[in-house]
């Protein structure tokens, strides 16, 4: 697997550590699906799971296109792979789905994020809400980096699962 993380630093500012962390899941869950082939990371984990790599890369692009978009930025955008009437469309509809795409779609939402994210102080409070509260920019980057490492974890399964690779 090509591995172009950078590692955080042991010694940072709060925005940087967690700036640093995210990258590094980001970069993870990339690593986890370098060198496959669409069929490869289409393939489920385990019925009747319909978690494939490929379903974590469109997953994550909603969550970075939610979390940034909508809650920080409110952008008020509709979500890319899921609708109301097919709420897990982004790991149910994956047999055809284009890989070239949804990497192309997750890495346009990591850079929107970073974009609409840079030099805010961590405490900038989201526009819009999030079930009734207000969530603040640390919390939105605490909880990503929470929610990567938790499917990057999905995606270390799934990759021994296809080739037997492992690692970090």
């Amino acid at each position: 697997m090509t591995d172009n993380r950078i590692d955080p630093p042991f010694i940072a500012d709060e925005a940087s550590m967690l700036n640093s962390w995210l990258d590094w899941h980001r970069e993870t869950l990339a690593v986890k699906c370098a060198g496959l082939s669409e069929e490869q990371l289409r393939l489920r984990s385990a019925a009747p799971s319909t978690l494939s790599l490929l379903g974590l890369v469109r997953h994550m692009a909603d969550v970075e296109r939610n979390w940034f978009r909508n809650v920080l930025s409110g952008e008020g955008t509709s979500g890319i792979y899921w609708t109301e009437q097919d709420p897990d469309g982004e790991f149910d509809n994956v047999d055809t789905a284009s890989a070239e795409e949804a990497f192309a779609t997750w890495r346009a939402e990591i850079e929107h994020a970073r974009k609409v994210s840079a030099g805010l102080p961590l405490d900038t409070v989201g526009k819009s809400r999030r079930r009734g509260e207000d969530v603040s920019l640390r919390w939105i980057l605490v909880h990503m980096i929470e929610e990567y490492a938790r499917h990057n974890g999905h995606a270390d399964i799934i990759r021994q699962l296809v080739d037997g690779a492992t690692g970090e």
